[in-house]
């Protein structure tokens, strides 16, 4: 393996959030079990189904991102508010409820994060796109007085006064492709492409997955650089005897589980045109003798021994839930 050593880190390590920030971002992570204990789960979907209206949501609003030419900041931002929101919003139809379609929950929560990361667009163009992409359909004519714009339109405003609320109105998302580069710059390698896509890459992906909810976004940035610098070869070297994960200030233990969860959900993905995954080999033991003292980054202000907190393995509801209204295209009902 290629050693970094003989390159001396520059511009100081990428520094923490601030106190309110970490302290904001620690109440939006849970548990493994908490994960399985969601309100659509409780209302009687399976895991593996909201997993799936997870990442459908999600692709719908990279696909209507892309369509706008928003920054990837902004679209990480608003793939962190649809899975904050789902912590507390059941997307299962009852007698007398009738929740937010997947989609109309993306398209609101990419509204937002306009908002938040000031990459304003007009309503209207984020409509027409969000019919476009619904509809599969990059070419059609969507006009202001169709019954669809009216919908998408009354939804999004209606909807964002309850994103917010669920929400309660803590908007503060730091964004791992932010804290990445930096620690990138740190080691001289926001230059290497193969080291610089691959963690890209890594973050990407993550997005799609329920990692936002498992880790902070400064563990995901190190989990990203970790996984780019294995792929390409590189040895992050220690700074003034410390190990990297303690010059990052993260736990390599949560660095690894994040990896791992990553080689879980896209471990058997075939790369594209032959390339090398950057998930092959890349999964470690979570536990090792040079992990020092471990976080669990789920309990605020709590430390665990090395042994770490045991996760309850609760298994999810078998049965099954009523047939959803609407088309999987999105479509809106009166």
């Amino acid at each position: 393996m290629v050693s970094i050593s003989t390159m001396e880190p520059v511009n100081g390590r990428p520094p923490l959030p601030l106190p309110a920030v970490i302290r904001e971002e620690k109440q939006w992570l849970f548990s493994e079990a908490e994960l399985l204990r969601t309100p659509s789960i409780l209302d009687g979907m399976g895991a593996d189904e909201e997993k799936t209206l997870r990442r459908k949501g999600v692709n719908f609003i990279l696909q209507v991102g892309m369509m706008l030419k928003l920054p990837q900041t902004t679209l990480s931002t608003a793939a962190i508010f649809m899975q904050r929101f789902l912590m507390r919003y059941s997307i299962v139809p009852k007698k007398g409820y009738k929740p937010m379609h997947h989609y109309q929950i993306a398209a609101t929560a990419l509204f937002l994060a306009t908002k938040v990361e000031e990459n304003g667009r007009k309503i209207k163009e984020l409509i027409v796109a969000c019919v476009r992409v619904a509809l599969k359909d990059p070419n059609k004519i969507v006009d202001e007085q169709e019954k669809d714009y009216w919908k998408w339109r009354d939804t999004i405003l209606y909807g964002e006064d309850t994103l917010l609320e669920l929400l309660c109105f803590d908007l503060s998302v730091e964004s791992p492709y932010k804290t990445m580069y930096e620690m990138l710059r740190y080691y001289h390698l926001e230059h290497n492409k193969r080291v610089r896509n691959a963690s890209w890459a890594f973050l990407s992906d993550s997005a799609l997955t329920q990692l936002c909810l498992l880790h902070s976004s400064r563990t995901i940035a190190a989990a990203s650089l970790f996984a780019g610098t294995r792929m390409a070869g590189i040895e992050i070297p220690p700074t003034d005897g410390k190990p990297w994960w303690e010059t990052q200030q993260v736990e390599l233990r949560n660095v690894r589980r994040a990896c791992n969860l990553m080689v879980d959900i896209y471990g058997t993905t075939t790369p594209k045109d032959g390339e090398v995954s950057i998930y092959d080999g890349l999964r470690t033991p979570e536990d090792s003798a040079e992990d020092g003292m471990l976080i669990d980054e789920h309990a605020p202000s709590q430390q665990v021994n090395g042994n770490g907190m045991d996760i309850d393995k609760e298994a999810t509801q078998e049965s099954r839930v009523p047939e959803r209204d609407g088309s999987e295209e999105g479509e809106l009902e009166e």
